[in-house]
């Protein structure tokens, strides 16, 4: 039997705010449970200023390493906004101000209103693909596998419903939570551990919580192979219930 096919890719956060604490995150979280649940394994995010030497750098080597990139932040109007420059030079092609994205947005300026400032919203790298943007009307873009999308959650969240549709995807993890209730992860910490030795085709955590006063844990197990998790996940919950049992480490 073939293994289940997988699809990866990385999140590339852009934009100084996000470091420096002023704006919080909150597109990686939403990309990474999207992705997933279509087949897109997210296996890596990086966060970098509005530096386009960073820029570039992060982004040769994430779109080298993984099927796609996301990249958000830095396509607005203003100064900072470097990522398309950052793209072009990554893929060594040119920017350009594209046609089509500037007749995207006359549906919504008038042509005296469109500043040089907005205009900046219609540049990208020579032979990009657009990405449709049916908030505020500016598309992102596509150049090879990488996905340009804005850094405002609820435009990016949009933006990512077409980039998507452009995707190949793979087997869709399966994740089991398991309730560990109150028992202590030192309690069955190494047989947690001899449980995941024997189950390589998974990968199983162990997450704590406070919850109602008290520390609770659960215990995920997660892969891409439905008999395995299946399997994986029996030899856990039997094992809490041996602990549960006398009390004792396993």
């Amino acid at each position: 039997m073939s293994a289940p096919t997988t699809v990866t890719a990385a999140v590339l956060v852009i934009g100084d705010e996000i470091l420096s604490g002023r704006t919080k995150d909150r597109n990686i979280g939403y990309i990474a449970e999207y992705l997933g649940k279509i087949g897109v394994d997210l296996k890596e995010a990086r966060v970098v200023p509005d530096v386009e030497e960073e820029i570039v750098a992060a982004l040769n080597a994430l779109r080298a390493r993984y099927d796609y990139v996301v990249t958000t932040g830095g396509i607005g109007p203003t100064h900072d906004d470097i990522t398309a420059d950052a793209v072009g030079r990554a893929f060594g092609v040119p920017v350009i101000e594209d046609p089509r994205a500037l007749a995207i947005m006359l549906e919504r300026y008038a042509e005296a209103d469109l500043t040089p400032a907005r205009r900046r919203m219609a540049r990208m790298p020579e032979g990009s693909a657009l990405v449709d943007n049916p908030i505020s009307r500016a598309p992102g873009f596509r150049i090879g596998n990488v996905f340009v999308l804005a850094g405002v959650p609820s435009v990016m969240q949009a933006m990512l419903d077409g980039a998507a549709r452009e995707m190949r995807t793979g087997a869709i993890m399966q994740v089991e939570p398991i309730e560990a209730g109150a028992a202590p992860e030192g309690l069955y910490g190494d047989a947690l551990g001899r449980i995941a030795e024997a189950n390589p085709a998974v990968s199983i955590g162990s997450y704590p919580s406070f919850k109602d006063g008290r520390f609770m844990n659960q215990i995920v197990v997660r892969g891409k192979d439905a008999a395995a998790v299946k399997a994986a996940k029996a030899a856990v919950e039997a094992m809490l219930e041996a602990i549960r049992g006398d009390g004792k480490p396993l």
